[in-house]
């Protein structure tokens, strides 16, 4: 099923054809995908409460791996994509990926900074004593940053986007404010995910 997407009365929206627009049906928050969260939150739980270095290293490495990933290709190359995209297409493309992205950025950030802290307070190297705990630090900065953009502004961008898209008539420059707020985190998190990839192999070298 898919609904048709026209501005509110009044409203001429840039890029927008005569005609109307399909919006393809989709759900805010995938259901099947709350399954897959909920076994690595259980699968955190249990790495933190046993606080062996294995599954603590696991799930630091793959949500951070995970994190980099989503941040450099989003952030790099989507996004730019997406910005010279007609509004027909990207609509279609904001209603397959960004419901996904509403449950994988909060679950690797979640994975990757959890797990990371149970391992560093393992390992000592959160500790002001670790030879190079200034690097430390700086990953702390760089990290919390890429928290707060990616949390508090990529997200609710994300969700405000989806949420109007449900509407019975979406305002079209609404959208396209949410999409450029959305675009623009993404891209900050790609460049800083650069920072973090330097940090991390100067700890991982010594």
């Amino acid at each position: 099923m898919a609904d048709v997407l026209a501005p509110p009365p009044g409203i001429e929206a840039e890029g927008l054809p005569p005609g109307a627009i399909e919006r393809p049906d989709f759900e805010i928050v995938p259901r099947k995908g709350l399954i897959i969260v909920g076994v690595l939150a259980v699968l955190l739980v249990v790495a933190i409460a046993v606080n062996k270095l294995w599954p603590l290293m696991f799930l630091h490495v793959a949500g951070g791996a995970a994190w980099t990933i989503t941040d450099l290709f989003l952030g790099l190359v989507l996004g730019p994509i997406i910005a010279r995209m007609s509004i027909p297409a990207r609509v279609e493309f904001t209603t397959r990926l960004m419901p996904k992205m509403v449950l994988i950025m909060p679950t690797v950030v979640t994975l990757t900074l959890a797990a990371g802290w149970q391992l560093g307070s393992k390992l000592g190297t959160v500790l002001s004593s670790y030879p190079n705990h200034g690097w430390v630090v700086a990953s702390f900065i760089v990290v919390g940053v890429m928290s707060v953009i990616a949390l508090g502004l990529l997200e609710p961008a994300n969700i405000a986007v989806l949420i109007e898209l449900k509407k019975p008539r979406p305002n079209p420059q609404v959208i396209e404010r949410l999409m450029k707020r959305f675009i623009y985190s993404a891209g900050i998190l790609g460049v800083m995910q650069i920072a973090t990839l330097v940090i991390m192999t100067k700890l991982s070298a010594g």
